[in-house]
């Protein structure tokens, strides 16, 4: 029996996902043969998943009776089988439920195809008591905790919230043409008071979408990134590239008038945008972004001329990422609050303490 192109493609990528991969790339290069429906059934299926993976494993055990572990593939077949019975309208029940079957048996465990069939069997839409706050906002119950903590339960309950439903499209128009960016990240750019014929510094430029809205402003751009392979893409941007690791001292004999640090960060900012990074995250993980952060920053305003402009930006929403790297900010976006992803920057003068 064949199972629908979009849930094999779906099934396949959540088990990247899980072994590091992220889910925009895989579905961008992954669904590119497929037709418009089965991309777009895809596309919802692995969100869908990993958006709401804390209800869904709940709810597993709440129709299986079993608590218990399960392989990899038979949960995931599971876990697409239920978001497409419990959040789907369209989705035929049986179409859902056989195609979970064949993929436990497609992966090679088929002794498992008639427990995966008898649990979504059981499924219905009725309401369900989760169990716990975190369950119902299917979130990490740590990092729910760290936002009560930081901005407070309303608002940690919003953030939650936003990062459960599906973000809004956003498009930039710049000289080379137009480009998809966050309307948050738009706004970070022109805090830099870009003038023509500046030499300025974009240290973290893959995917280089501030990179061309700086260049709209007639400065000389020098792009730089850790990643070769993410740095090519700016070649039909500026011929000024560099792959460089920005924790360690730059290379640059001249100065730069503009510098922006648009960090590598936990990105939990922007969880609508990629649910993954809420399952894969660690509070550890916070820690070596901050010494990562403020080495970086470090190392660029050593490089920042006199009378520049520095902007050091994340897209996350912890302290340790960014007031306790740079402060205070002149830019906070939060999610739920304000339209798109969450956001932090602050405009650092040269001869000005990163840190007040």
């Amino acid at each position: 029996m064949s199972i629908a192109p979009a849930r094999a493609t779906a099934f396949d990528i959540l088990l990247l996902v899980e072994s590091g991969g992220y889910a925009s790339d895989l579905l961008h290069v992954r669904t590119a043969a497929l037709d418009a429906r089965d991309a777009a059934l895809a596309h919802e299926i692995v969100f869908g998943v990993l958006r709401y993976r804390a209800q869904l494993d709940f709810l597993i055990a709440h129709y299986s009776g079993r608590a218990g572990k399960l392989d990899l593939e038979v949960r995931t077949a599971l876990r697409i089988g239920l978001y497409q019975l419990r959040h789907l309208e369209r989705v035929p029940t049986h179409a859902a439920v056989a195609d979970s079957v064949q993929l436990v048996k497609r992966a090679r465990k088929t002794s498992a195809a008639g427990f995966v069939n008898a649990v979504l069997r059981k499924v219905d839409r009725a309401p369900i008591d989760w169990p716990d706050r975190a369950t119902a906002h299917s979130m990490p119950a740590w990092l729910l905790e760290r936002w009560d903590r930081q901005y407070g339960r309303e608002t940690a309950d919003s953030l939650a919230r936003a990062a459960l439903a599906e973000p809004e499209k956003y498009v930039l128009s710049t000289a080379a043409g137009e480009r998809r960016q966050d309307i948050g990240a738009q706004a970070i750019v022109p805090l830099l008071d870009l003038r023509p014929g500046q030499r300025f510094l974009d240290l973290c430029a893959a995917p280089g979408n501030k990179t061309a809205q700086a260049l709209a402003a007639g400065v000389t751009a020098f792009a730089c990134d850790i990643h070769f392979h993410r740095l090519v893409q700016l070649k039909p941007l500026t011929p000024n590239l560099a792959v460089l690791d920005a924790t360690r001292p730059l290379p640059f004999s001249r100065l730069f008038d503009r510098i922006l640090v648009d960090a590598p960060c936990s990105g939990t900012g922007t969880l609508a945008r990629n649910p993954e990074i809420k399952w894969r995250l660690t509070p550890g993980d916070l820690t070596d972004l901050h010494q990562r952060q403020a080495a970086i920053l470090a190392n660029a305003r050593r490089v920042l001329a006199p009378g520049g402009i520095l902007v050091y930006a994340t897209c996350s929403l912890e302290r340790e990422e960014n007031e306790e790297v740079a402060s205070p900010p002149a830019l906070r976006r939060i999610p739920g609050r304000d339209p798109g992803d969450g956001f932090y920057a602050a405009v650092i003068k040269s001869g000005e303490p990163a840190n007040d």
